[in-house]
């Protein structure tokens, strides 16, 4: 009796070869999904390796926890600490001096009348007096621009020994003019509750004389022409009167030229 053999019975060959066997990194290549989730779990692993080991130094604790805290030798005996040494004491600050009062000094003041303005300013200034100042001596409140055009027929102080701090005032006319008998510059009378009598002065002298608040005017007697340098016009009449009271009037002047003779 013969036997038979059986045999496995294989799976018919579609056409080209066999798919050959794959490993398991291989198909972790081909899906994506599955090589992320590898990479993630071989950090997690990396990490617990890193982060779960321990110091092996005696009395160390857990990695990153600190240690305790180094303590003092006591064979070692504290520093002694020495006294402080106390900074030595300023002496006390000497007081400035006093200084002494300054005197002005004295010298001999000249005589300038009949000098030019001009050099009689340079010459008190040679004499040690530097306070210098001048006036119109006609009373006419004219101002002395170039003192060259000018020259003196008073002074005060008068000439002698004076203080070199003393003010030393001049009264001076033009080079073409006379002197007056007495010095009219310092004359002009001041107005107070009262009018004061201004004939014969210049309508400058007398707008100096009031108060700045007054209203004042000028007319020519003569011709009508316009008063414009005030101090070339001499008052001819006024009002109001001489001691009539100054209550906040306005004030009238008739007035000529000084060379012109009042009508």
């Amino acid at each position: 009796m013969s036997r038979q053999h059986f045999t496995t019975p294989q799976p018919p060959e579609w056409g080209g070869p066999k798919p050959s066997k794959r490993s398991f990194v291989d198909r972790v290549k081909q899906h994506p999904k599955l090589s992320a989730a590898a990479a993630g779990v071989a950090v997690l692993i990396v990490a617990a390796v890193l982060t779960g080991g321990t110091d092996q130094r005696p009395g160390a604790g857990p990695a990153g926890a600190p240690g305790p805290a180094p303590t003092a030798s006591a064979a070692e005996p504290p520093a002694a600490s020495s006294p402080a040494t106390p900074p030595a004491a300023l002496p006390p600050a000497e007081a400035a001096p006093t200084p002494a009062p300054v005197k002005a000094g004295t010298a001999d003041l000249p005589d300038f009348v009949g000098m030019g303005l001009q050099s009689a300013q340079d010459r008190a200034q040679a004499a040690g007096f530097y306070l210098l100042t001048s006036h119109d001596a006609l009373g006419r409140s004219r101002t002395q621009i170039d003192d060259r055009n000018w020259k003196v027929c008073a002074q005060n102080p008068a000439a002698g020994p004076q203080e070199t701090g003393t003010k030393i005032d001049m009264g001076a006319v033009k080079l073409d003019e006379a002197c007056p008998a007495a010095d009219q510059g310092s004359a002009t009378p001041k107005a107070g509750p009262t009018m004061p009598d201004f004939k014969g002065r210049a309508a400058a002298s007398v707008r100096d004389a009031l108060s700045r608040s007054t209203s004042l005017s000028t007319k020519d007697l003569l011709r009508g022409r316009a008063v414009i340098v005030e101090s070339n016009w001499q008052v001819c009449t006024q009002d109001p009167a001489p001691g009539t009271a100054l209550d906040g009037r306005p004030v009238a002047l008739g007035v000529v030229k000084f060379e012109e003779k009042c009508p």
